[in-house]
């Protein structure tokens, strides 16, 4: 189920992603949430979307600027809470929207209600390590966490990364200050402790691991609250881009950058390659009764149908199956 009507540029950005999803794969049908008219009139000349969707008119839609309580008191009118309604009607196994995060968790949590046992959300996202890929959470959803919510992110994070990537075990470490385990505030003290003595065998567990360690490789799904998650990332983001914007100066500026640039072409297309963000679009909430999916309002229609991808591995990795296999353990 698609938020047609929620980022940038969209429902344009939303129809185009999908019309790439599916020269990739016809794999997924799309129930897609939003203004009829304007949705038709963007698809009226392509089959393949005609043949694998259906529109579903909304009145509303949710605004960048409303606050979650506006988003909701708005109720069933939006194609936010229709495309995420759709999955407790047992329409739609999956929701996908790139509009206003908080509104998104709220009105996620208001309708799929939280898996048992489990007190708060984690906003969960990929994020590319030497080796492959790291699933690193809480991103933002809650800036401060108890033990408990960094223990049960532990599990859904675990079970989220077996989803994604079945081949690959998962390896989960804790965010830390340092590597030594007399660092590192009471509660995630706590939550190394726990974790130890459970002799966990859903995933490794690898301890803590420190900031600059997480692109190593070894540890795959990295634990924080969303207030150090966040920051973490968005510094990560500012680093990538400041990084690809210098070199990218540096190899324009003069005769022999431009011919460094030539002679490295390829070097440098794959090297552009790994950090290009839309590839890890799509951040995940965790521990609601059924899957929903945050694209970056900002992205476009290529970063879109990367997470049309995610969306069909987690629906085939039977995630929700996975998580509270994980927590009944």
């Amino acid at each position: 189920a698609v938020d047609a009507m929620g980022g940038e540029g969209s429902p344009k950005k939303i129809i185009d992603g999908i019309k790439l999803s599916l020269e990739d794969s016809k794999e997924n049908f799309f129930q897609i949430y939003g203004d009829k008219n304007l949705i038709n009139s963007l698809i009226n000349d392509k089959d393949e979307i005609n043949e694998y969707s259906e529109v579903f008119h909304c009145d509303g839609k949710v605004a960048d600027d409303d606050t979650p309580l506006s988003a909701a008191k708005k109720n069933n009118s939006t194609s936010m809470w229709k495309s995420i309604e759709s999955q407790k009607n047992g329409s739609s196994q999956i929701s996908l929207s790139a509009g206003n995060t908080g509104a998104l968790l709220i009105l996620s949590r208001l309708i799929l209600n939280m898996i048992t046992g489990v007190d708060k959300p984690a906003l969960a996202g990929l994020w590319p390590n030497k080796i492959g890929m790291n699933l690193v959470l809480d991103l933002g959803a809650n800036i401060e966490c108890s033990e408990k919510n960094l223990i049960d992110f532990s599990y859904m994070g675990a079970a989220l990364y077996k989803a994604l990537y079945p081949d690959v075990e998962p390896k989960v470490a804790l965010l830390n200050v340092g590597s030594e385990e007399i660092k590192g505030n009471e509660v995630i003290k706590k939550v190394f402790q726990h974790i130890k003595k459970t002799n966990e065998k859903n995933f490794d567990f690898h301890g803590y691991i420190e900031g600059n360690h997480i692109m190593d490789g070894d540890a795959n799904v990295i634990i924080t609250d969303g207030f150090t998650g966040n920051i973490a990332l968005k510094t990560a983001e500012g680093t990538a881009n400041f990084i690809t914007t210098n070199l990218k100066k540096s190899l324009t500026n003069n005769i022999f950058g431009r011919l460094s640039s030539l002679l490295s072409f390829y070097a440098l297309k794959d090297f552009k390659n790994k950090l290009d963000p839309r590839k890890y679009n799509g951040a995940i909430f965790l521990g609601l009764n059924g899957p929903v999916v945050k694209s970056h309002g900002s992205t476009d229609s290529r970063g879109l149908a990367y997470s049309i991808k995610m969306c069909s591995k987690i629906v085939k990795g039977n995630l929700i199956k996975k998580i509270k296999k994980n927590l009944s353990i």
